[in-house]
């Protein structure tokens, strides 16, 4: 497809053309006519799918002259290293340096930024707690903000900047607002909420490679934090006759110690600690003694300072926390020999980044699984109240991401965390 798909001007054509981008990208096509034709735009897609060309080439659409008073583009990244990313498609696409374009973030003085703003400038690519301390210094000035543009708005999230979003986006309110993410989930919609038009359009491109190796059966559990995590884990641990030989990796010892002491130990030895920080407690330091013994059903392991583990044999593989390095969670999925392995994945919002990205390297969904009707999830924001009798109030509830259900999705019988993964499993295998 040819790049005449995106009524392109011609400069912006021939840049496009010199840069090596000769075909436009799904994600570009898909949202370049609504933002020419000045609607809110929230692009969901994964790393790669051309987010970052589709609003330079929007951008350098919509303002048409340069050289006004004040800045007509704001463009919030999440950190220094996204400024210069963007600052460089400018570089590629702006011919002949046609729009004054200032990047902004910690590396420089507060008194220099302001001084280049006051000098003249026509888009800003800023990280938002920076561009937010010159607009209450009043050096930014947001009254002829055309385009307010959020990118990479999962990471800004992740970051905790979502106040300085907020209040710049707000003071620009006569602008078109464009949010560009690789994945939009409750904490992000929380974000851009207070800004976005009711009319605003979600267009997601959902990209997948092709599979790279063949891997076992994936599930996904999405739930808020983290004591919900623990919440679920338990839950579907209690089914000991079907989860009886488990793995469970998360990433520090000191959360490994979190996990074992979150656990009812009703039979000695059942759930245990690899490489343990205490030597009273439970543990093994060989894998291959804790397959050994019939009665040891849950090993909890750390990725931290952790050497090659041979988890062959293991039939459920549970990642309660995912790595920092995607590659660490891959290489023990992949189906190495014929055996019948589960991999469970639990994941919150800021998590879900982490998640697409291990989709997109093994070129595959992972199954979303409905949460356990009586799984107790925990709002973090919530603070436990006293009763009259001095006893602590059990506040764990469903928080502001679960919703009720819609009529057409209710249903009058209930299986229990175990039931419901072992039914899947089965069903997946072909098994009756």
């Amino acid at each position: 497809m040819s790049l005449d798909k995106l009524k392109l001007s011609k400069p912006l054509v021939a840049a496009m053309t010199d840069a090596g981008f000769l075909s436009p990208k799904e994600i570009q096509i898909k949202t370049m006519s609504r933002i020419l034709g000045g609607q809110d735009v929230i692009a969901v897609g994964p790393e790669g799918a051309g987010k970052t060309t589709a609003y330079v080439l929007a951008t350098l659409m919509k303002l048409k002259y340069a050289f006004e008073e004040a800045p007509r583009a704001l463009i919030l990244v999440p950190d220094a290293e996204h400024v210069d990313h963007v600052l460089e498609q400018f570089k590629l696409l702006n011919r002949n340096n046609t729009f004054r374009i200032l990047g902004i973030d910690s590396r420089g003085a507060v008194d220099t930024q302001m001084n280049e703003i006051t000098d003249g400038v026509d888009i800003i690519v800023a990280v938002p707690d920076r561009a937010r301390a010159l607009y209450l210094k009043l050096a930014l000035n947001t009254n002829k903000i055309q385009l307010f543009i959020v990118d990479n708005a999962e990471l800004i999230v992740k970051k905790g900047l979502q106040l300085p979003v907020v209040e710049l986006a707000n003071s620009a309110y006569k602008s078109q607002h464009l949010v560009f993410t690789e994945v939009l989930h409750e904490k992000l919609n929380h974000m851009i909420s207070p800004f976005m038009k009711e009319s605003t359009t979600t267009i997601e491109v959902d990209e997948i490679g092709e599979a790279q190796a063949e891997v076992y059966q994936q599930m996904l559990y999405q739930v808020p934090n983290f004591r919900t995590k623990l919440n679920l884990l338990t839950l579907l641990l209690n089914d000991i006759e079907f989860f009886d030989k488990v793995i469970v990796f998360v990433n520090t010892r000191l959360t490994a110690q979190t996990v074992y002491k979150n656990f009812n130990h009703n039979k000695e030895g059942e759930i245990s600690i690899y490489r343990s920080l205490f030597f009273d407690d439970k543990g093994y330091d060989d894998i291959e003694d804790f397959k050994d013994n019939p009665d040891a059903r849950v090993l909890i392991v750390a990725n931290e300072n952790l050497d090659e583990l041979d988890i062959q044999g293991i039939p459920f593989i549970l990642h309660l926390e995912l790595p920092e390095q995607k590659e660490t969670l891959i290489q023990r999925i992949v189906k190495r020999i014929d055996e019948d392995v589960v991999a469970i994945t639990f994941s919150t919002d800021i998590e879900l980044i982490e998640v697409k990205k291990i989709e997109q390297a093994i070129g595959q969904r992972m199954e979303v699984m409905e949460l356990p009707e009586d799984l107790k999830i925990v709002d973090a924001a919530s603070k436990p109240k006293k009763k009259k009798n001095g006893e602590e109030e059990d506040t764990s509830e469903r928080g502001a991401a679960f919703h009720e259900k819609k009529a057409s999705n209710l249903k009058n019988y209930n299986y229990s965390a175990g039931t419901k993964a072992k039914m899947t499993y089965k069903n997946k295998k072909g098994l009756s």
